[in-house]
């Protein structure tokens, strides 16, 4: 028994004192709980197999970022992925917005999650998993802390590479870390906070959850091959096509990116976000540049714009 909430509500039943959920609230099974009460059976294919595909959105100032882009990747990934959601889209947006305002979180970061789930005969075929939706909401975290937004990160570069685009698609948001774990732990070993891995070319690929560009010239470019399209990659585009600056994907090899005027990441967890040490050498003159700094600022100054941000209703 449960000494949280001792009735939980429905999917509908959404004027609850939030004071309830102090660290987060996750739905799962049309019951929202709190974070510690979100478990899965260890017989999911989630778990299991890591067959699963999610999205991940932020909410700053009490209003989701561009929201609908998530959205539609994620329904996109469901889809090629062969599954299926038991709520359209109008209430899975429902269900966020529920999560967000139960939790009470003005800045938080929230995932969507569908799972292939798991038979109820224990079938090793997938046709007869029961898919499985998720959501939750926590307090917001970036990928990088103050300190590392001030000065930029210090990145390795990882011999790992991508899993092949052949073997899994990268513009499916998905559970496949191993690659990225070992490139983190190279990048420790090296003395780094973060790192970068290759692609199956030898080419600089992406990062733990996070896309790379580099600064050279004043034009801007980031990887093309073998990974995830992010949304704060696209928001980077868009940025540039709104204050004239050149911007590409295209192939980016280690000496290129450690000879750029500026390198930032990018993702949903922290924005975007500087890079002055790649290897242990400085990037230019070592310090934030001029390009990345426009673009973090202008990044966060869209988040006030009605276009660009979701108001959350909190009870």
């Amino acid at each position: 028994m449960t000494q949280f909430l001792p009735v939980r509500p429905t999917v509908d039943e959404c004027y609850v004192d939030r004071r309830l959920y102090p660290h987060g609230v996750a739905f799962m099974d049309g019951q929202y709980l709190p974070m510690s009460e979100a478990k899965i059976s260890v017989l999911d294919w989630g778990f299991l197999h890591s067959d699963a595909t999610y999205d991940t959105v932020h909410v700053w100032n009490g209003k989701f970022f561009r929201l609908d882009l998530h959205l539609e990747r994620f329904f996109r990934g469901i889809e090629l992925l062969r599954m299926r959601l038991p709520y359209d889209r109008e209430k899975i947006v429902s269900i966020l917005t529920t999560c967000v305002g139960l939790s009470g979180h003005k800045s938080a970061y929230v995932e969507m999650i569908c799972t292939r789930g798991s038979s109820p005969t224990f079938s090793r075929d997938p046709r007869h998993a029961e898919n499985r939706f998720i959501a939750f909401a926590v307090p917001f975290g970036s990928v990088a802390n103050k300190e590392q937004l001030e000065r930029g990160l210090h990145v390795a570069i990882s011999e790992t590479v991508r899993i092949p685009p052949k073997s899994v698609d990268p513009e499916i948001k998905n559970y496949h870390w191993l690659d990225l774990v070992k490139g983190l732990f190279d990048a420790y070993e090296m003395g780094a906070e973060t790192a970068l891995i290759l692609d199956t070319n030898g080419h600089i690929a992406e990062g733990p959850g996070f896309n790379v560009f580099l600064v050279k010239d004043g034009s801007l470019r980031t990887p093309a091959f073998g990974v995830l399209p992010g949304i704060t990659r696209r928001t980077v585009f868009d940025l540039c096509a709104e204050v004239g600056l050149s911007a590409t994907a295209a192939d980016i090899s280690r000496a290129e990116i450690k000879r750029a005027d500026e390198v930032f990441i990018t993702s949903t967890a922290g924005g975007i976000m500087p890079v002055t040490r790649i290897d242990g050498a400085a990037i230019a003159n070592g310090r934030v540049g001029s390009v990345t700094r426009r673009l973090m600022d202008l990044y966060w100054q869209k988040h006030d714009e009605p276009l660009w941000s979701t108001a959350v209703i909190y009870p």
